[in-house]
């Protein structure tokens, strides 16, 4: 069966589980090197969301192969998450390089849970001859549900509650797929979300997250490619907006220190939005790696990354770039007055400031990589409100360029036993119309440590943008981003989720000595 047809087959693992897979061929004779996807949401839709078809992968010259993993689709089985993939992964690789059909090269390609079936496997298994994991990572706080220890609310509770959905349609429970539809459609996930996946689905991944999300004792899961692998030829593709990028990063840097040299691509994209130029990027890296005989092997790669201001991509030039400080000041009336709260280039941090944040009146989310409409955003409005302090440069007296990891530094103690600092990294243009967002970033303190004065360190997303001259720079800070993330209720007996009646009111008191705003190198 050729181009658009496509026939299923199965392969029997040595559990005696059955896993369904979708599978195309290219029009002539072959044999053809294989395009292997494993995915749990079903091999007809293949990832068409951000891939183009497996036809046209076919009519590029490429055996392409769908798989639905254990206990999702048409495969037999239980569906467990993440630690049922490596001996699954292991068992498909040597399926697929047998098939008749197959030439005995193989490359792997998908985002997100697809990227992940990429890069976990049994000891001792053969590596793929190329792999282009997107928008995934390998710790299942930092690059699967959490940032700076708080659950990702909106996307780990409406992505669980597709799986759950899933799992409802595979048992035929129709009320079930109904009841958790109709949670999304009208927005209440938001606030019934947790127990729906109690119901309809508390063994999966997204309940654990959540649940481990509100324990003091986490024990977190890291999971480990084996070394040869990661030594591969590999294409890292990753969203200045998507909420996996910390895990494309670290991916990229353990890569390289497994003596790998990957090719890494930071654009303009949020985890379902791609740049159009995606498909053929990935084209040329598998004729590179799998037809090499028609395409020469290019062994080295800078990493390219999308300049969010200017909207041009360019190489990467942060490893060059010496770190620059930035103090905080204020008198107090950061939260009020505007020109209050000062960020001062090459200054240290000076003043106090306190703010209250109501979880009756919740900060909202906007833009970024967590919220709702992630991207670029417009934050004036936001800046306006009493319960966000801000902290404005002067004009710049030159064009700058800011490229890493956006970190800031302060002392912060609070009144009761849990606050979230949620902070936001803005351009205001050089008449002060505008203040565009560019990136944000949280930190959870739960328990009795929240009431200590201790230096607190809140990393924010990645960015490449471009400063211009009498623009400013600006730092917001705040006590919740609803609903990117649960409001922290100021107490250990509650978990975060949802404004109830069990919030405390937070006062939040910055100690603004030494405190400092800087920028990380992003791949060194």
């Amino acid at each position: 069966m050729k181009g658009n047809c496509w026939r299923d087959e199965t392969l029997v693992l040595r559990d005696g589980v059955k896993l369904k897979s979708r599978i195309w061929e290219p029009p002539g004779i072959g044999p053809w090197p294989a395009l292997l996807m494993r995915q749990p949401y079903g091999r007809a839709i293949a990832s068409t969301v951000t891939y183009n078809h497996p036809s046209w992968w076919a009519s590029h010259g490429y055996l392409v192969v769908i798989q639905d993993v254990r206990g999702q689709g048409d495969s037999d089985g239980t569906f467990t998450g993440f630690k049922q993939e490596a001996s699954d992964t292991t068992q498909t690789h040597k399926w697929v390089r047998s098939l008749p059909a197959c030439n005995g090269l193989l490359g792997t390609y998908g985002f997100s849970y697809q990227g992940f079936t990429q890069l976990i496997a049994e000891q001792n298994t053969p590596p793929p001859e190329c792999m282009a994991p997107a928008m995934t990572g390998l710790n299942e706080c930092d690059h699967w549900s959490c940032d700076g220890g708080a659950f990702w609310w909106h996307i780990g509770l409406s992505w669980g509650l597709q799986l759950a959905a899933l799992k409802a349609k595979r048992n035929n429970d129709v009320e079930g797929w109904a009841e958790i539809r109709d949670s999304l459609e009208d927005g209440s996930y938001l606030r019934e979300g947790p127990s729906i996946l109690e119901k309809f689905d508390p063994e999966g991944m997204a309940k654990d997250w959540l649940t481990r999300s509100n324990e003091s004792n986490r024990n977190w899961i890291t999971h480990k490619p084996l070394k040869i692998w990661l030594k591969q030829p590999m294409l890292l593709i990753g969203g200045w907006w998507d909420p996996h990028l910390r895990g494309i990063i670290d991916l990229y840097k353990k890569s390289v220190e497994a003596g790998g040299k990957p090719e890494i691509h930071i654009g303009p994209a949020s985890h379902l939005e791609w740049w159009g130029e995606t498909q053929q990027l990935l084209l040329q890296f598998f004729n590179r790696h799998l037809q090499s005989s028609k395409y020469p092997i290019e062994e080295d790669h800078e990493p390219i990354l999308w300049n969010q201001t200017n909207r041009r991509w360019q190489s990467s030039t942060n490893s060059t770039n010496p770190i620059k400080y930035w103090g905080l000041t204020s008198k107090g009336s950061a939260c009020l007055d505007s020109n209050d709260g000062q960020l001062n280039p090459d200054c240290k941090g000076d003043g106090f400031l306190q703010i209250v944040h109501d979880p009756w009146r919740p900060v909202p989310a906007i833009g970024g990589h967590l919220a709702p409409k992630p991207g670029i955003a417009e934050r004036k409005a936001i800046d306006s409100r009493p319960d966000v302090a801000i902290f404005t440069s002067p004009q710049l007296t030159e064009d700058i360029q800011i490229e890493g990891i956006p970190s800031l530094n302060l002392n912060v103690e609070a009144d009761q036993d849990g606050f979230d600092l949620c902070v936001a990294l803005s351009i205001i243009n050089q008449n002060q119309t505008k203040v565009l967002q560019l990136s944000t970033g949280i930190l959870r303190i739960r328990g009795p440590l929240a009431r200590q004065r201790i230096r607190r360190e809140v990393h924010l997303q990645a960015i490449l943008a471009d400063l211009k001259k009498g623009e400013r720079l600006r730092i917001s800070i705040a006590g919740s981003s609803w609903p990117a993330i649960g409001i922290n209720p100021g107490n250990n007996k509650h978990p975060c989720g949802a404004t109830n009646v069990h919030c405390n009111v937070v006062t939040m008191s910055l100690n603004l000595s030494d405190s400092n705003f800087h920028v990380l190198p992003l791949l060194a």
